[in-house]
């Protein structure tokens, strides 16, 4: 009898370890962690305490990244997913400056030691899956309004970073990006006028 209960005991208890292992293994399944945050850490772990300028500074080439990679993502979806000339068109133009403007970047972040993002952020992820889940005139009316929106703000980004970054060489990388900046608003504005004139 005495035997019995013991093995019982015993048996029950590996079903609570068994059952509270599965129960945890559920809860700690490991969250990938976002690319924009991953790059964040390791800029601060590199220059936190040793030199807070460039930390900040690293800040305004971390946000090119995330906006390049994204932009030249959603502009893939546009030449697949519209119909629309002038949609297709600006969706190439934004692939074609973007990937260039990204492979400038990774160039004068290696120069500063600087990391970036390594991929999609999960900002970008969510912008993608947003539009990816309209078509037709709702996707070519979600796609211009990102874009008009999404440049409008990084021109403000890269404006503060020519006039307050420390670093002389990340000034002049944010003011040489202005012109090219400014011409995707105008040519976003343009192809979102022609969309928002055609009737859903």
């Amino acid at each position: 009898m005495k035997r019995t209960s013991l093995f019982s005991k015993a048996l029950l208890g590996a079903a609570v370890v068994t059952l509270s292992f599965g129960m945890q293994s559920c809860k700690q399944e490991p969250k990938q962690e976002d690319p924009k945050e991953v790059a964040e850490d390791e800029n601060e772990a590199k220059f936190d305490n040793v030199d807070e300028d460039k930390e900040k500074d690293s800040d305004y080439l971390v946000a090119a990244a995330e906006v390049d990679m994204k932009e030249i993502e959603l502009g893939k979806l546009a030449q697949t997913k519209s119909t629309n000339a002038d949609v297709k068109a600006l969706g190439k133009m934004m692939v074609d400056a973007h990937t260039k403007s990204l492979a400038d970047l990774k160039a004068a972040a290696a120069k500063k030691n600087v990391s970036l993002p390594a991929s999609l952020t999960e900002k970008g992820q969510d912008a993608f899956k947003e539009l990816n889940d309209k078509t037709g005139h709702d996707f070519d009316k979600a796609y211009t309004d990102k874009m008009v929106e999404g440049h409008e703000k990084m021109i403000e980004k890269m404006q503060k970073a020519s006039e307050k970054a420390e670093d002389a060489d990340v000034r002049m990388w944010a003011a040489n990006m202005l012109p090219e900046l400014n011409k995707h608003l105008e040519h976003a504005k343009m192809a979102k006028e022609k969309v928002d004139a055609i009737k859903a």
